[in-house]
């Protein structure tokens, strides 16, 4: 890892936001700004909002119209140094100021580590959601892992693995870009990792508040499959979910959207198809997970 002239860890930070939690940004920044032993080059990207305001050292990148999360955070690795990138929402932010220095010296000790997730605490007390554990059977928030699916809102990754999976899917607009990230990393050779000793608080917030959560929870789904799976997978994987949503989700509107994101995701090709490797879809069944789940 190649340290800055001062011989801190040089880490490019991307910030996303639209411009509607001011205070909730500003929290954000602050926690940045407060971490020691790093070099930290920190932009935020305005999606279809101009950022103003921004503490010293830190820039604005302007999108003039909204063009998702994943396309949001990739726009702003360009404008980023750093061996690693470390993205963080808006409404999340980093209690330990030693929090990215650990995370640099981790990826620093182990070669193969790819990705690093943290344990996510709501700080009012509020439970944390089994969503925010990045393995199919949550357990112990505190355990450490493998990482088989990823909480977005705080996550550092080599920029090395970054550029060769491809970045964040930017077509999926939201929902699910955090598993096709996981999986690319896994098929790249490398671990994403849980790492249960190292805290980003974030508001526990029901994603169904989107206005599209069910259809895009589908149709990306869909793609997750046409994407990274053995065209083998692909209808084991969906038909899963299917199963799944049908014992889960018993609103009729909320059904009637998701099954026309199904429809979406298959009359609609996704871009930049890499069926994983065998030895991929094993190792993510040894971690706890396999692609079919």
């Amino acid at each position: 890892m190649t340290p800055s002239s001062n011989g801190a860890p040089r880490i490019g930070v991307v910030v996303l936001t639209m411009g509607r939690r001011p205070d909730e940004l500003a929290r954000g920044l602050g926690s940045l700004l407060a971490q020691v032993d790093v070099d930290l080059d920190v932009v935020v990207v305005g999606n279809s909002w101009e950022p103003t305001g921004l503490p010293d050292g830190v820039r604005g990148v302007h999108l003039p119209e909204n063009l998702g999360i994943p396309a949001g955070r990739n726009a702003g690795v360009s404008h980023v140094d750093g061996d690693l990138l470390f993205f963080l929402d808006d409404d999340a932010w980093l209690p330990d100021e030693h929090f990215l220095a650990s995370v640099a010296e981790r990826f620093a000790r182990y070669p193969t580590l790819g990705l690093v997730q943290p344990r996510v605490v709501d700080p009012t007390g509020a439970a944390s959601p089994g969503r925010w554990v990045p393995r199919l059977r949550v357990g112990d928030p505190y355990a450490s892992s493998p990482a088989t699916s990823l909480w977005e809102g705080a996550v550092a990754i080599r920029r090395s693995v970054f550029e060769q999976v491809g970045g964040w899917p930017e077509q999926f607009f939201y929902a699910h870009e955090g598993i096709d990230l996981v999986w690319r990393v896994w098929d790249a050779g490398y671990v994403p990792w849980y790492a249960a000793n190292l805290v980003a608080y974030h508001p526990v917030i029901d994603p169904a508040r989107h206005e599209e959560f069910y259809r895009l929870n589908a149709r990306n789904r869909v793609w997750l499959a046409r994407r990274n799976l053995p065209a083998v997978l692909e209808p084991l994987y969906v038909g899963t979910w299917v199963g799944m949503t049908l014992l889960r989700v018993h609103d009729a509107d909320a059904l009637r959207a998701w099954f026309g994101g199904l429809r979406e995701g298959i009359e609609q090709r996704p871009a930049d198809r890499r069926p994983m490797r065998w030895q991929t879809v094993w190792a993510m069944t040894r971690a706890g997970r396999p692609p079919v789940i």
